[in-house]
C-alpha cells in the first residue's frame, strides 16, 4: 500500500458524508444522515490520513435559516459522533457566505485550504487529496493542485479534467487507496 503519512484529505460535507437535503439545508443533528458505509470509510480514512479536515460551503447560514452558533454545535455533534465509533475529524472549516457575495473562503476559492494550512503546518497541497461530489469542490482542489476525487451522485455534469478519479461512496476511495 502506498504510504499517506505525508498526505492530508480535504472532503467536502454534504453529498459526500451525508445526504443532502433536496430543497434545503440540514441544519440541525437531526437532519444529519450519513451516506451508506460513510462512518466506516471515516473510521478507516482515519488510520490512513494523519490529517483529515472537512471544508464546506453552508450559505443557509446567511440566508437567515439557520445561526452560525447551530452550524458550530451540528459540527461538534458530527465530529464526536464519529470519534465515538472510532474514525476522525481533525478540523472542519466552513463558509457562511451567500455565493453572491464573492467571500475568499467559498469554494472553489481557497482560503479555507490556508486556514487548514495555518492550524496544520504539515499540510503540503501538492500531496493532498480532495474529495468532494460538485464542480466548486473539484476547482477548489485544482486551484491547489491537489488530487482531486469526485463521488458522483449529484448530478451535475462536471468535466472529467477536474477529477483524476470517480467513486459512488468513500468506502470505495478507501478500497482504491488500500490497494494502491
Amino acid at each position: 500500500m502506498t504510504s499517506f503519512k505525508d498526505k492530508t484529505l480535504f472532503l467536502d460535507r454534504d453529498g459526500v458524508i451525508n445526504r443532502r437535503k433536496i430543497g434545503g439545508y440540514v441544519q440541525h443533528w437531526e437532519e444529519f444522515h450519513y451516506l451508506p458505509k460513510v462512518e466506516e470509510a471515516l473510521i478507516k480514512l482515519a488510520q490512513i490520513f494523519p490529517v483529515l479536515v472537512v471544508v464546506t460551503n453552508q450559505q443557509g447560514v446567511e440566508k437567515g435559516l439557520m445561526t452560525e452558533q447551530e452550524l458550530i454545535r451540528l459540527h461538534q455533534t458530527f465530529v464526536k459522533d464519529i470519534t465515538q465509533k472510532g474514525g476522525r475529524i481533525d478540523k472542519v472549516y466552513y463558509c457562511p457566505h451567500h455565493q453572491e457575495v464573492g467571500c475568499p473562503c467559498r469554494k472553489p476559492n481557497t482560503d479555507m485550504a490556508f486556514q487548514a494550512k495555518q492550524d496544520f503546518p504539515t499540510i503540503d497541497f501538492s500531496k493532498s487529496i480532495m474529495v468532494g461530489d460538485s464542480k466548486t469542490d473539484l476547482q477548489f482542489g485544482r486551484k491547489l493542485g491537489m488530487m482531486t476525487v469526485l463521488i458522483r451522485g449529484k448530478g451535475e455534469k462536471i468535466e472529467e479534467d477536474l477529477f483524476d478519479l470517480a467513486f459512488d461512496g468513500l468506502l470505495e476511495l478507501v478500497k482504491h487507496l488500500k490497494s494502491a
